[in-house]
């Protein structure tokens, strides 16, 4: 077994990282991750949501 790490990818393109833009590997990367965080392209999970609770916050 060695003991040198695999380099870590960025999560979007898969190519190597950037110390000035990590975890991406540049500017572009990360925008399109934030983006589809603006988008509601990643979700958190959650309880399922009842259509009266919806009502009660509304």
């Amino acid at each position: 077994m060695t003991d040198r790490a695999k380099p870590r990818t960025c999560p979007i393109c898969r190519k190597p990282r950037v110390e000035q833009f990590t975890p991406f590997c540049s500017a572009r990367c990360r925008d399109r991750d934030l983006a589809q965080w603006f988008n509601d392209g990643y979700a958190l999970p959650g309880p399922p949501t009842s259509p009266e609770e919806l009502d009660k916050e509304a």
